[in-house]
């Protein structure tokens, strides 16, 4: 071992290779020629693998979706960005590779299962996660999932001790609490996307507060099931809703139909109401002046203007009567009278 005493360090790690091989000549009773020669090549190989050793641990990869966290004797210097880097050897510097660039995902009541090529989702042994209390102290089966994305990799590895358990352990509390305020027909049926929000932005505040670096992307409800002893019954409470539903938009289907038709027809039968009482007042005002022109020549002429008046009545008339009877007052009956009108109606080609 070298004590200082040596001007050159090789040399005394060389007498140190030779005293080794001395004393293991010794213990095994027997010598060697070639001692100081094998001191001198377990030396430069030692030597080789120190270079080695120094060359492989000055330079390493950053992923392309991840970011580097540099430290120096144990404090942070920088970030490292995707690609080659170099860094000082023998554990000076060690880097921590933070997936930044991917949204990484946390599954409650279910885990996603790799088989083969197709992936399959696996709900058992997760009861313990998923049954929850409601507010009106029902229980509803949930699964859902978290995503978020680490925005600051140094908060995320060094603010606190296992992130990911929690940001798990504080996402199925908000959760809970969320659920716990309401009653299980708006988390089984109309709410849960309101919830899922609201869900989000608890997550996120409570996040924020431990400044761990962390963004939430997602909150989403997988599935959500009553559980399995009242899954008929709420069934058909379900089927009875959807069927309650449906009739409303029959209903509001039919009056968006029947409404503006009735108000259509309405509309056209006040129209036609007003069009004939214009006909109306326009006839009556026509006939006024006709009867105030005949009134002027009547009082001009009335024996020409009432004989006229006969006759005009005669040819409108007489047209339209199919049998005529001549009536004397000096003859005891009616007077005979040919039918001429049916005789040359026969004779006409």
């Amino acid at each position: 071992m070298y004590d200082g005493s040596d001007d050159d360090p090789f040399e005394a790690i060389r007498k140190g290779f030779e005293r080794f091989a001395n004393r293991t000549k010794r213990d095994i009773g027997g010598s060697h020629p070639d001692g100081k020669r094998i001191a001198r090549w377990l030396v430069i190989a030692a030597m080789a693998a120190l270079a080695l050793w120094a060359g492989l641990s000055s330079f390493y990869q950053v992923g392309t979706e991840s970011t580097g966290v540099v430290l120096r004797f144990g404090r942070f210097t920088n970030f490292a960005e995707p690609g080659l880097h170099f860094r000082l050897p023998f554990g000076i510097d060690r880097v921590h590779q933070v997936a930044t660039g991917r949204v990484l995902k946390l599954e409650f009541g279910f885990r996603t299962v790799q088989a083969d090529v197709r992936t399959e989702y696996s709900a058992k042994q997760f009861d313990e996660e998923s049954l929850t209390l409601t507010g009106d102290l029902n229980v509803s089966d949930l699964e859902w999932i978290v995503q978020y994305q680490v925005a600051d990799p140094f908060k995320y590895l060094f603010r606190i001790k296992a992130p990911e358990e929690t940001i798990r352990t504080v996402a199925e509390a908000a959760v809970r609490m969320a659920v716990g305020n309401s009653n299980v027909t708006d988390v089984l049926t109309t709410e849960r996307a309101v919830l899922a929000s609201q869900i989000q932005q608890n997550l996120q505040a409570i996040l924020t507060g431990y400044d761990i670096g962390v963004r939430i992307v997602t909150v989403k409800f997988q599935d959500v099931n009553p559980p399995e002893p009242v899954k008929a019954a709420f069934n058909e409470v379900n089927e009875a809703q959807q069927e309650k539903e449906s009739l409303i938009f029959q209903a509001r289907e039919q009056y968006n139909r029947e409404v503006p038709k009735s108000a259509g027809v309405a509309k056209s039968t006040i129209l036609e109401a007003e069009g004939y009482a214009v006909e109306r007042l326009n006839r009556a005002t026509g006939e006024t002046a006709r009867f105030l022109a005949l009134l002027a020549e009547f009082d001009k002429a009335p024996l020409v203007t009432r004989q006229r008046l006969y006759l005009e009545t005669l040819e409108e008339v007489l047209p339209r009567v199919e049998q005529i009877y001549v009536m004397d007052g000096k003859a005891p009956s009616a007077l005979p009278l040919l039918q001429l009108r049916g005789r040359t109606e026969e004779v006409k080609p």
